[in-house]
């Protein structure tokens, strides 16, 4: 027979029923009890719909309250000694929840660990801490008791998910000046110990993530890997292991990966078509069965099913119909719930080209029983996939000639601005007339309850547009005049009118479609509902303009347009795939010129153009990284080098590794970039350290993913050593993130806290 099966599920829930129990248990609104009972009724209820849906192999384990790394930290000990944990007891709510967030109780004032991308996409992990001396232990039974729970809810194909030693090695951040990786002798005997107890529960299937597989491996990492399946596979006779790979092909490390001592290889045939064929060859030489992800687990279009169908059977003709196993390219968690949901809100003809989580095992299970009893079997549902590829396809409305005639006259002077840094920057200072360490945020401030439910109701037509409009002035003047009380040097108008940094967007520029719950998990509670472009895209009037333009009426000091970039934009958003994304991405630039040069000649003088997503975007090979690089590089430089050289142009990225590509980012030209460096105590400013990055850097120096409030000598340490290593008039000083996920009572002190900070830094230059 041939498997049908799923790598993971989205955790949040149809109604983000996740998110909202527990934000309620962050607040003391419901108890722990309360907050784990949701949890289980959650994952009772997914299992369901993938049992009901004919999956034959149904991931558990793949739940999380926060986020699947943190959790695999928490069942090996990885706990960092900050958190005073005692290290004979297994890992309590709120110690997990204080690694994740922070805490600053009675009981323990501590920050998060570091939170970074997940390889490509937008969904950010919790990375691991790694001593010379580490120990590994059993500190979590979360992976035992949900496989019980499976099982006691009937779900006998339950297949418990771990992440993979050398995978969670590489994840990690050492200490001190050692590899990771060398730690595999300690850790594989707590995998062993782990695989046997799940043995011993009647698991007969096991998952083990290994993505690192896809990489460009690091020196002694096969080995590794060898030495580390050969021992587990002998130590725990009898259970099947399924190895997965994904967001990328395997390529030099195809032939290593089947020779591995597992009893199945799952690869991706989304990101990796090619890999087909030599993968079917080392599976019929290795004799194990082969995964083919055929079905795309990070967007929302529907599947070619004729097309995917013809490669299953390729595989099934020459390894067998029960050599195969049938599943999504990665894990469901990066798409929407279930499509249904959307009926009579998204766009008609759009609606019928896509398809969510839920619609995706149908087309899963469809393709195995098409490998399994022939074509016949699923000739309805392969119509179906037919009449919707070709619907799309065909459809008018995807491309606009004036567009792309525009994109094509794209020429290297509208890359550049009109004068280098090093000119631009006096003309900017004499017009600014900043002090030493000037101070900002980074756009958004709180969305109280209050804006939220004024968006929603203009959004209904329950509020006129002029009841609207004058509700979203009161709050930018209410910002502006915090602002200005604190001492705030450049300021922003607080973003009321914005849902997201991107949606907001998308919803005025043409080639956009937009759900209504189309939400996805990116980290912890927080989730994102990302457009969907599905056309050429184009501006067809100012987006910002107006707000801004209103928020600097109310001020002499500089006031700051935010705008998203053109990568997050892209990046954040799921994404045709019928072009290739440079052109989609050149689109998108273009229409934020435009925007940037109708700021400028409102009198605009500082605005920013945010890519949090540039590094994400990165290919996870390093032969692959030039082209995107180039084509990255040159859609910031398009969207921002229509301005003069007075109009400060700044961009803000974070939780990213930078040392990489710090020369691309310091040819992207921006006169001051943001980052992110309060959670790595300013480890991240490395980079540019090294790398003598000459335009001005602001870095971050608090933390608004914690609900903490740092002190101001928690502030002024971290501004000291950047003003260590950089020239004090290189230093901007502003929080690490956009602060909408806070509250006023964090907000106001700590931004006071950062004022406060700034000023004894100018006094002691």
């Amino acid at each position: 027979m041939t498997i049908a099966t799923v790598s993971g599920y989205p955790r949040i829930g149809l109604n983000r029923e996740l998110k909202k129990a527990e934000e309620a248990y962050w607040k003391g609104k419901i108890s722990a009890d309360e907050l784990q009972a949701t949890a289980k009724d959650l994952r009772k209820r997914h299992w369901t719909i993938m049992q009901e849906a004919g999956l034959d192999h149904i991931p558990c384990n793949d739940f999380s309250f926060y986020d699947q790394v943190l959790d695999m930290a928490c069942l090996l000990g990885c706990i960092p000694e900050r958190y005073n944990f005692p290290g004979s007891k297994t890992v309590d709510l709120d110690t997990y929840f204080a690694m994740a967030r922070g805490e600053q109780t009675d009981k323990r004032n501590v920050t998060a660990m570091e939170m970074t991308k997940w390889y490509d996409t937008n969904y950010h992990y919790i990375v691991p801490e790694f001593a010379a001396d580490q120990t590994f232990r059993i500190a979590s039974t979360k992976i035992f008791d949900e496989f019980a729970e499976a099982l006691e809810a009937g779900i006998k194909n339950a297949r418990p998910v771990l992440i993979g030693p050398a995978t969670f090695l590489s994840l990690g951040k050492p200490k001190d000046e050692f590899a990771p990786m060398t730690l595999m002798a300690q850790i594989v005997p707590v995998y062993i110990e782990i695989l046997k107890r799940l043995q011993n529960q009647g698991a007969q299937w096991v998952q083990m993530d290994e993505p690192c597989l896809a990489l460009d491996l690091a020196p002694g990492a096969a080995e590794a890997l060898t030495l580390a399946y050969d021992e587990i596979t002998a130590s725990v006779p009898g259970l099947n292991i399924c190895l997965n790979t994904y967001f990328e092909g395997l390529r030099e490390n195809t032939a290593l990966t089947f020779s591995l001592p597992v009893q199945a290889v799952h690869v991706d045939l989304v990101r990796a078509p090619d890999q087909l064929d030599a993968c079917i060859l080392e599976a019929k030489k290795t004799g194990k069965i082969l995964g083919l992800g055929l079905i795309d687990g990070r967007n929302v279009w529907r599947t070619d099913l004729e097309a995917a169908l013809e490669k299953a059977g390729k595989a099934a003709n020459t390894l067998g119909t029960n050599h195969v196993m049938i599943g999504a390219s990665c894990s469901l968690l990066h798409v929407p719930f279930d499509l249904e949901i959307e009926k009579g809100h998204l766009d008609e003809e759009v609606y019928e080209w896509m398809a969510y989580a839920r619609q995706k095992l149908d087309e899963i299970v469809t393709l195995a029983k098409g490998v399994a009893d022939g074509r016949d079997a699923v000739a309805a549902e392969i119509a179906a996939s037919q009449a919707a590829v070709k619907s799309r396809r065909e459809s008018p409305r995807l491309h606009n000639l004036k567009v792309r005639a525009r994109t094509e006259a794209v020429d290297e002077k509208m890359l550049t601005r009109e004068n280098p840094f090093s000119v631009r920057e006096d003309l900017q200072k004499s017009a600014l007339n900043l002090p030493l360490f000037p101070t900002t945020s980074i756009g958004s401030f709180p969305q109280t309850p209050e804006i939220r439910k004024a968006r929603a109701a203009h959004k209904k037509g329950e509020m006129a547009e002029d009841a609207y409009q004058a509700a979203m002035k009161k709050e930018i003047e209410t910002v502006v005049r915090f602002q200005e009380e604190i001492g705030m040097d450049v300021l922003v108008h607080g973003e009321p009118e914005r849902n997201d940094m991107v949606e907001y967007f998308g919803e005025q520029l043409s080639g956009f479609v937009f759900t209504k719950n189309g939400w996805v998990q990116s980290y912890g509670s927080r989730c994102v509902k990302p457009p969907v472009i599905f056309g050429d895209v184009e501006r067809p009037a100012p987006m910002t303009v107006p707000w801004s333009a209103y928020a600097q009426s109310l001020t002499d000091k500089p006031m700051k347009g935010m705008l998203t970039g053109p990568i997050t934009i892209l990046q954040w958003s799921f994404v045709r795939d019928d072009q290739p994304r440079a052109q989609t991405c050149a689109q998108i630039a273009l229409a934020i010129r435009d925007e940037v040069v109708d700021l400028e000649a409102a009198g605009i003088a500082v605005i920013q153009i945010d890519e949090p997503a540039i590094r994400e975007g990165l290919p996870l090979r390093d032969a692959d990284r030039a082209g995107y690089l180039r084509w990255a590089v040159d859609s910031f430089r398009l969207s921002a080098s229509g301005v003069g050289d007075k109009t400060q142009i700044h961009t803000h990225m974070c939780y990213s590794e930078f040392n990489d590509i710090i020369d691309s980012i310091a040819e992207m030209d921006a006169d001051v970039i943001s980052i992110e460096t309060s959670r790595s105590q300013m480890e991240l400013l490395d980079a540019f350290i090294e790398f003598d990055y000459p335009n001005e850097i602001g870095p971050g120096v608090y933390d608004i993913h914690s609900p903490r409030v740092p002190d101001v000598q928690e502030m002024v340490r971290l501004l000291e050593q950047a003003a260590s290593v950089l020239k004090p008039e290189q230093i901007w000083v502003n929080p690490d993130c956009g602060l909408k996920t806070r509250g006023w009572e964090e907000v106001r002190p700590a931004l006071k806290n950062m004022v406060a900070a700034a000023k004894t830094m100018r006094e002691r230059a």
